[in-house]
C-alpha cells in the first residue's frame, strides 16, 4: 500500500487551531514536531558533532509541524484540498495570533517507508516512579518497574510527547487498584492501557477514529489485557447519545489528552461521569490556552487540584467542587 505524508508548517500558538481543524475533517492520526522536540533532539545526541549551527537554530526556533497520512488512493486529492481550504479558514479566523506560515506540504511514501523508517524514533521511556513504556519492537530490562509495551500504528498516544507523560505522570500517582477509567480520545489507548497495568479493574476508552479501536485492543493484547476489562468504542461523546449511555458514569479517574476546545465543550459533561471522589486528568492544553481552559472547568463546577507543565504544554488534575 502507499502512503502520502502531509505536513502542515505552523507556530506553537497555530497547533491547537491546526488539530481542531484537522479532527473537524476526521484526521486524528497526528504527529506534532515542535522547537522543544529538536532541543531533546540535540540533547540526547549531543556526543555526535561538536557544535551546532547558529543558523540551524534560529530556522527551528517557533516553529511547528504537525503530520499526517492518508492512503495514496482516489479519495486522497479531494482530501488534501479540503485540508487547504480549511487552513485558509483558519488563517482568515486568527486574528492577531500568530498562525506562522501556515505551509502545507505533501510527499509520497512507501509501505516500508511507514511501517520501518519511522520506529527509529521510539525508545524506552520511564515515566514516574513505576511505569516503562516500550516499543512492542524493542527488548529492555524493567528495572522492576511495570512495563507497557506498545505500537502506535497509525494513532496518537506514544509516551514520547510532553501532553502524554504529564496524563501517565498522574496515572502513576493515583492508580492504586481497583479503579474504574475512562479514556475520552484514546488514540493509541496509551493511557487507559497504562491505568489497566498499573492496577485499575476496568477501563472504557473511545476515539472519534475509527482505527483507534483497533489499535488501542492491539496494545492491549500486547500486554495481556483482554475484552472482559477493556472496552474501546468509536464515536464522538459530544455528538452521540448512544455512546453516552453506553459509557454511563461512576468512574474514578477521567482521562482526556485531546485538544484545548474539545476539553472546553467536554466540561459540562465531566461532573456527571465521575464517581464520588473521582478525579478529571486533562491535557494537550497549549500554554495559550491553559487559563481560558481553566476558567472553564471552574465555570462547570470543578475545582482544579493539580496544575501540570511541560514544554509549553499544560494538564490539570481536577475534582467536583462539591465533594
Amino acid at each position: 500500500m502507499k502512503w502520502l505524508q502531509l505536513c502542515i508548517d505552523t507556530s506553537r500558538p497555530g497547533l491547537d487551531a491546526v488539530e481542531v481543524m484537522l479532527s473537524s475533517l476526521g484526521i486524528d492520526g497526528i504527529e506534532i514536531e515542535d522547537e522543544a522536540d529538536f532541543k531533546e533532539f540535540l540533547e540526547h545526541n549531543e556526543k555526535y558533532w561538536d557544535y551546532v549551527d547558529e543558523d540551524l537554530l534560529r530556522e527551528k526556533a517557533g516553529k511547528c509541524r504537525v503530520k499526517f497520512y492518508l492512503e495514496d488512493n482516489e479519495d486522497a486529492p479531494a482530501t488534501a484540498a479540503a485540508v487547504r481550504m480549511a487552513m485558509e479558514k483558519v488563517k482568515a479566523q486568527s486574528g492577531d495570533t500568530d498562525m506562522g506560515p501556515m505551509i502545507l506540504s505533501l510527499r509520497p511514501m512507501e509501505d516500508a517507508d511507514w511501517e520501518n523508517n519511522w520506529k527509529q524514533y521510539y525508545r524506552p521511556i520511564e515515566i514516574g516512579a513505576r511505569l516503562l513504556i516500550v516499543p512492542e519492537w524493542l527488548e529492555a530490562e524493567d528495572g522492576g518497574r511495570v512495563t507497557l509495551r506498545l505500537d502506535p500504528g497509525l494513532a496518537f498516544g506514544t509516551g514520547s510527547h510532553a501532553t502524554t507523560r504529564m496524563c501517565l505522570k498522574q496515572l502513576d500517582r493515583r492508580i492504586r487498584g481497583g479503579e474504574r477509567v475512562l479514556d475520552l480520545g484514546c488514540g493509541s489507548g496509551i493511557l487507559s492501557i497504562a491505568a489497566l497495568r498499573l492496577g485499575a479493574a476496568e477501563a472504557f476508552a473511545c476515539d472519534i477514529d475509527e482505527k483507534a479501536a483497533d489499535v488501542a485492543y492491539e496494545n492491549a493484547a500486547l500486554n495481556g489485557i483482554g475484552k472482559d476489562t477493556y472496552t474501546v468504542l468509536a464515536g464522538d461523546i459530544l455528538t452521540d447519545a448512544a455512546l453516552r449511555e453506553k459509557i454511563g458514569g461512576g468512574y474514578d479517574v477521567v482521562l482526556a489528552n485531546i485538544v484545548a476546545d474539545v476539553i472546553i465543550a467536554l466540561a459540562p459533561a465531566v461532573r456527571g461521569l465521575l464517581a464520588e471522589g473521582g478525579v478529571f486528568l486533562c491535557s494537550g492544553i497549549i500554554d495559550t490556552r491553559a487559563e481560558e481552559v481553566a476558567e472553564k472547568l471552574r465555570e462547570a463546577g470543578l475545582k482544579i487540584l493539580e496544575t501540570n507543565t511541560e514544554e509549553g504544554w499544560y494538564a490539570f488534575a481536577a475534582d467536583d467542587a462539591r465533594a
